[in-house]
């Protein structure tokens, strides 16, 4: 396999986050009783363009939205080695007997998820709780955890890796598969 290669282009991003949206808003209508929630870092430009998208483009007012650090909960925060840097949850609702649309931009192993879910908790209980990704990598799930909005799915071997690069960082929106992790960095 190249070293890289380009598995959503510029053009294809654009329908598949409108794709995603409008899926969003076939099954919550409104948003009235719906929240959208960023995972930090990675997870929030996704969650801000989809955001964005259905405020300014698809007319939906007033959605809760906020953004969620999961530092402190991952399994692996005090494991030697560990280098993570916190960033800041912007959560100004609480998600009581809210649909909580939690959204992260590569769903691999599910521990992101799993302390995000446990994170989430410190916002009240939701009616319930939906993932969206951008991607889901289907090999090597180490928790029973499944995104319900997926932008594509991508099956790859352990040694590889997927990046999500987004226009207003990397001059372009798409999504690239590297052969090899040392390779993306």
């Amino acid at each position: 396999m190249d070293k890289q290669r380009i598995i959503i282009g510029s053009e294809r991003f654009a329908l598949t986050i409108d794709r995603l949206c409008h899926q969003l808003v076939e099954e919550f209508d409104d948003f009235s009783n719906t929240c959208i929630v960023g995972i930090q870092p990675r997870g929030v430009a996704l969650s801000e363009r989809i955001y964005r998208h259905l405020v300014e483009h698809l007319n939906i007012q007033h959605i809760d939205y906020g953004k969620l650090d999961i530092t402190f909960y991952r399994d692996d925060f005090r494991r030697p080695g560990a280098s993570m840097h916190a960033s800041v949850t912007e959560m100004d609702f609480l998600v009581e007997k809210k649909n909580v649309i939690l959204v992260d931009d590569v769903l691999y192993t599910g521990r992101t998820v799993q302390a995000a879910l446990t994170a989430l908790n410190h916002y009240g209980r939701p009616e319930k709780v939906e993932l969206l990704t951008l991607v889901d990598r289907r090999f090597n799930r180490e928790l029973p955890i499944r995104s319900t909005f997926t932008g594509i799915k991508v099956d790859a071997v352990d040694e590889a890796y997927v990046k999500v690069e987004w226009a207003h960082t990397n001059g372009e929106d798409r999504v690239i598969l590297f052969s090899d992790k040392k390779e993306a960095q």
